[in-house]
C-alpha cells in the first residue's frame, strides 16, 4: 500500500516537469514573434511614408494646376504689374535716387526730377505736372500720369478678319525678329495658327534667325534668298495663309532707317503687295522700338508714321534701360498705343501693356500703399 501510494504521488508531480518545459517554449517564441512584429511594423511605416511622399507630390501638382487656372482669372492685374516691376527695375534703381523712401505726398519738385531722370522729355513733364500743389498724393499724380495715354486710339481686336495680318518695321537691332517669335508663341498660346513671311531679303542673317524660331516654335515659315523681293514674300506668305486657311500672318521687313529712301519706297511697296493679297491687308502695322534708345526713336517712329502709318508699337529691351519714362513721350508724342512691351530673349518675354499697371507699378515705388 505504500508502494501505491508512494506511487501515485510521483505520477502526480511528473505534469509539473511538463508544465516547467512548457513554460521556457513561449519565451522563445515570443522573442522571436516580437522581433518579427517590429519588422513589420517598421516595413508598413516605410511603406506608408512613402505612399504619403506620393500623396503630397500629387496634391501639390494638382494644387499648381488649379493655381494656374485660378491665378489669371482672380489676379490679371497684380501679376501684370509685378511684371512691370521686374521690367522697370533699372529704372526704378534711378528713381530711388530722387525719392529714396516711400510717402503719403511728394515734393512737386522731386516728381518733377524723378520724371526727368526716367528719360520722360519735359514738354511732357509740364503737361503733366500743370496745376498740381506743392505737396502731391499718390491720387493726384495717378491721374495725370494715366491721361498721357489717353490720346492714343482705342484698337478693336474683336472680330478680326481671317487671316489676320501684321507687317512689322523698325530699325536694325531693335528686336524685330525675336518679336516676331513671341507674337507667333503669343498667338499659339491662345490657339491660333499662324505663319511667318522672312520678308527680311536684305540680310541673309536675318532669313536664318527667323527659320530657327519658325523651327523651335513649330510654325510654317514663307522665305526667299537674300536679294529677292520682299513684296513677293508678302504676297506669297498671305496667300499661302489663306489656302490654308491660317489665322495669323506675321510678315518681317528689313531694318531701315528713316532716311534710306530706296528701302523705304520698298516698304510703301510692300504695303500695296499685300493689299492686292487679300483686302486692307496688313491689318496692323507694328513699329519695334529699342527701349534703351528713349526718346531718340519717337523721331524714327514719326517718320515712318508719315511714310505708311503705324498703327502700334511695341518697345523692346525695356528691361535693360531706366528710361521707361519715355514710354509716356511715345504714346503722347505719337498718339499712338502701346501693344507689347518685351523685357527679355525668351519666346514669353513679352507682355501686353497697361497703363494703368505701369502707372501703378511706379507709384508703388515712391508711395505709401493706400489702404482699402
Amino acid at each position: 500500500m505504500f508502494s501505491f501510494f508512494k506511487k501515485k504521488k510521483v505520477e502526480k508531480e511528473e505534469p509539473k516537469e511538463e508544465l516547467v518545459v512548457k513554460e521556457e517554449i513561449p519565451k522563445e517564441s515570443e522573442e522571436k514573434a516580437q522581433e518579427s512584429i517590429e519588422e513589420t511594423i517598421a516595413e508598413k511605416v516605410e511603406e506608408i511614408a512613402v505612399q504619403e511622399e506620393k500623396i503630397e507630390e500629387v496634391i501639390e501638382e494638382k494644387l499648381e494646376e488649379v493655381q494656374e487656372v485660378i491665378a489669371p482669372q482672380k489676379e490679371p492685374k497684380e501679376e501684370k504689374k509685378g511684371f512691370f516691376s521686374r521690367a522697370l527695375e533699372k529704372t526704378f534703381g534711378t528713381i530711388k535716387t530722387v525719392i529714396p523712401t516711400k510717402k503719403e505726398k511728394i515734393a512737386f519738385d522731386d516728381i518733377e526730377e524723378m520724371l526727368i531722370e526716367a528719360d520722360m522729355e519735359y514738354e511732357i513733364i509740364e503737361k503733366a505736372m500743370d496745376g498740381l500743389p506743392e505737396e502731391i498724393t499718390r491720387k493726384q499724380l495717378r491721374h495725370r500720369l494715366v491721361m498721357l495715354f489717353e490720346h492714343a486710339p482705342e484698337v478693336d481686336l474683336n472680330n478680326l478678319p481671317k487671316p489676320f495680318v501684321r507687317l512689322i518695321i523698325g530699325v536694325n537691332g531693335a528686336g524685330k525678329t525675336t518679336t516676331i517669335a513671341k507674337l507667333a508663341n503669343r498667338s499659339k498660346k491662345e490657339g491660333k495658327s499662324v505663319i511667318l513671311g522672312a520678308g527680311d531679303t536684305f540680310r541673309a542673317a536675318a532669313i536664318e534667325q527667323l527659320s530657327t524660331w519658325a523651327d523651335k516654335l513649330d510654325v510654317p515659315i514663307i522665305k526667299t534668298k537674300q536679294g529677292h523681293d520682299s513684296s513677293a514674300v508678302a504676297y506669297d506668305t498671305i496667300s499661302s495663309a489663306i489656302a490654308r486657311n491660317i489665322d495669323n500672318v506675321i510678315i518681317d521687313t528689313a531694318g531701315r532707317l528713316q532716311t534710306q529712301k530706296n528701302l523705304n519706297n520698298e516698304l510703301i511697296k510692300i504695303v500695296k503687295v499685300c493689299n492686292k493679297a487679300q483686302e486692307n491687308a496688313p491689318h496692323q502695322k507694328l513699329m519695334i522700338l529699342d527701349g534703351t534708345q528713349g526718346n531718340t526713336a519717337i523721331a524714327q517712329a514719326k517718320a515712318f508714321n508719315e511714310m505708311v502709318g503705324i498703327d502700334g508699337i511695341i518697345v523692346t529691351k525695356l528691361d535693360g534701360t531706366a528710361k521707361g519714362g519715355a514710354l509716356f513721350s511715345i504714346s503722347n508724342q505719337l498718339e499712338l498705343p502701346i501693344f507689347f512691351v518685351g523685357v527679355g530673349e525668351k519666346q514669353d518675354d513679352l507682355i501686353e501693356f497697361s497703363p494703368d499697371n505701369f502707372v501703378d507699378s511706379l507709384l508703388d515705388e515712391i508711395y505709401i500703399e493706400e489702404e482699402k
